[in-house]
């Protein structure tokens, strides 16, 4: 890509961040927009919410980053453009005991009122907990979680929950912490709730999908809208409802989706797939 084709070439944005993110975030947009990325120093990003539950986050995944950036933009007045990323973890909504991985990267441009995310979600993760006694269950646990290059948190725990009001021990990233670590929580609680530490510096799993949003929100930067060429236009709505093979009844299965500028509100309606029938395995009327 030409220097001249990026829309930010040396334009200064402000990241709220504590944990390392500049690393993964910082190169994709210099390359795919031209920002020049500069840390809000003195942040203190975790009082918007911590994964080790001692801060409780509060509104959405969006609202945090947000507010992250409202932060950033406190400590530089003066930028233009500022920064956040947010994930979240838990259960797949379709898929049983499989974990999802939830990553947003958000630029909000002061000057043109313009707000864009990045998304990037994945199983590939290894976000988990453990309820464990003595070392070798969390020994075990480590293990599976690609300890020590992976962080843990060991913390309290009270009838197989987290505590951390009891007992809180972060960045455990050797065995010799995790020992001392468990053995007090232990101790103290009879059982120690362990789990991957998902903060970003110390868990390079997410430090990849990070950058997969920061690489989506470029992408979806440059997707300009067709009728005002504001840039943004993308997918805001899926529409389901192909028909069935056999019966021809509407599925559940998507069959358009519908693009949108926030700018000029354009809309534009397209196919999801190729496909003009759905497999009669998800229609409810032949495979009850």
């Amino acid at each position: 890509m030409a220097a001249d084709d990026r829309p930010y070439k040396n334009t200064v944005a402000v990241l709220a961040t504590m944990h390392g993110k500049e690393r993964v975030i910082a190169p994709v947009l210099k390359e795919g927009l031209g920002l020049v990325v500069g840390l809000a120093m003195g942040v203190d990003t975790d009082t918007f919410g911590t994964f080790s539950r001692d801060v409780e986050r509060t509104g959405s995944q969006l609202d945090a980053a947000r507010a992250k950036i409202a932060a950033g933009f406190k400590y530089a007045p003066y930028a233009r453009v500022g920064l956040a990323s947010e994930g979240s973890f838990g259960p797949h909504p379709y898929i049983p005991f499989l974990p999802l991985s939830r990553e947003l990267v958000l630029l909000i441009d002061r000057e043109r009122d313009l707000e864009l995310t990045g998304y990037f979600a994945s199983p590939e993760t290894n976000y988990s907990h453990a309820v464990v006694t003595d070392m070798v269950a969390a020994a075990a646990f480590a293990e599976r979680s690609k300890f020590p290059e992976h962080g843990l948190i060991v913390m309290g725990c009270v009838d197989g929950k987290p505590a951390p009001g009891l007992a809180l021990f972060k960045d455990v990233v050797d065995h010799a912490c995790l020992e001392r670590a468990v053995g007090q929580v232990v101790a103290k609680c009879g059982a120690a709730f362990i789990e991957a530490d998902m903060r970003a510096h110390r868990n390079p799993t997410r430090m990849r999908a990070i950058e997969r949003a920061a690489s989506d929100l470029v992408r979806r930067f440059r997707s300009q809208c067709p009728a005002c060429a504001g840039p943004g236009f993308d997918v805001t709505q899926r529409i389901a409802g192909l028909p069935c093979e056999w019966c021809g009844e509407p599925t559940h299965v998507i069959h358009s989706e519908v693009l949108t500028c926030q700018a000029c509100d354009y809309r534009q309606e397209r196919p999801a797939t190729c496909a003009t029938t759905a497999d009669p395995g998800r229609c409810e009327r032949c495979n009850p």
